[in-house]
């Protein structure tokens, strides 16, 4: 395998690790897909989870203006999901530091920890597992930008988009590989399209 693996052999190796699977599955939002990704799957495992984070971060290196930043550079996810992922980034950039946003239990609006925020003028690298909705995201965004930091890059292990799925502009943005799963609305369309037979699978990301 190849420094950077191939879109091909990151979904065979999502595959192996039981991290991509085929079936019918629904979303929360009513989505029904024909394929579940859930990357902290094969997070799980050492090697795969290095061989991932260190192919992102080669991704990373080659833009010129990341590059230049990264001894100061803050790695920031939406949510725990993410951080095997922002680790191993900031491991192999040697970047600053990680930190990561939440919700309570009351499941409101996105919060840091206290004391934990950014700062005026930091550069910010926002790191997920998978692009899939792009709420969770957006949201962090919005919050790292209303502090006065500075968002310079999006990168996530799997790109699934969905009809949901917004636009991030011009911010650069990376991936490993992009998934095209197909969506449905309705429940009995995507049973008769689906063509592997089984239940419905309710599933949460």
């Amino acid at each position: 395998m190849q420094l950077i693996p191939t879109e091909d052999e990151v979904v065979a190796l999502l595959r192996e690790t039981g991290a991509l699977r085929s079936g019918h599955f629904q979303y929360p939002s009513g989505l029904h897909s024909d394929v579940y990704l859930q990357v902290p799957q094969a997070m799980r495992h050492y090697e795969t989870a290095k061989l991932l984070s260190v192919a992102l971060s080669r991704k990373l290196r080659a833009h010129t203006e990341i590059r230049a930043i990264i001894p100061e550079l803050s790695i920031v996810t939406p949510a725990t999901a993410g951080l095997p992922v922002a680790y191993g980034i900031c491991e192999a950039l040697r970047a600053k530091q990680v930190y990561w946003a939440e919700r309570g239990e009351d499941g409101g609006a996105m919060r840091f920890r206290p004391y934990v925020s950014p700062q005026p003028g930091e550069k910010v690298l926002l790191v997920d597992d998978v692009l899939r909705s792009g709420r969770k995201l957006t949201e962090l965004r919005k919050m790292i930008e209303s502090c006065g930091a500075e968002v310079v890059g999006l990168a996530v292990i799997v790109y699934q988009p969905n009809p949901e799925t917004p636009s991030f502009g011009d911010l650069p943005f990376y991936y490993l590989a992009q998934l095209d799963a197909m969506y449905y609305w309705d429940s009995a369309e995507a049973a008769a399209k689906v063509k592997i037979a089984g239940p419905v699978e309710p599933v949460w990301i």
